[in-house]
């Protein structure tokens, strides 16, 4: 309340954003959402904000969350039942976030999740300096995203 201008009463979200440079736009979860879409655009505007805020959302953060969502996406293939609810129960989700592995699941065959798992670990490993000579983790970042979307 301190940061507001005189006479607003309300923080916003783009005021959060001012003040502590938490951006609601680019983020892991929006990340993910983006590729569960297999949204090009919006992966590429996040991996460029990413870029250059490095510290922000350094890479072994950003492929934890991406094995964590890719790994529940697969699971979601060998579920019997599609009832959000059971669903949730059996590949450990939120219930309300069931939609978007779903629709991730129609996009992405069990073939190509264990692909991108396998991408995964190949650039956690180069971003920690195995087979990789001094490649920054944008470029990384942007390589990785790019064999995930095609």
């Amino acid at each position: 309340m301190l940061t507001l201008p005189q006479g607003k009463d309300k923080i916003t979200p783009d005021d959060i954003e001012k003040n502590i440079g938490i951006s609601k736009d680019y983020n892991v979860f929006e990340l993910n959402k983006a590729l569960a879409e297999k949204n090009v655009l919006k992966a590429n505007q996040i991996i460029n904000h990413f870029g250059k805020n490095p510290s922000e959302n350094p890479m072994p953060k950003i492929i934890g969350s991406l094995y964590y969502f890719f790994s529940k996406v697969l699971g979601y293939h060998f579920v019997k039942t599609k009832n959000d609810r059971e669903l949730a129960a059996a590949i450990k989700i939120n219930s309300r976030m069931a939609w978007q592995y779903k629709n991730a699941s129609k996009k992405y065959t069990p073939n190509k999740l264990a692909r991108i798992i396998g991408y995964l670990r190949e650039y956690d490993l180069k971003s920690k300096g195995i087979n990789n000579v001094g490649t920054p983790d944008s470029e990384l970042l942007r390589e990785l995203i790019f064999k995930i979307l095609h």
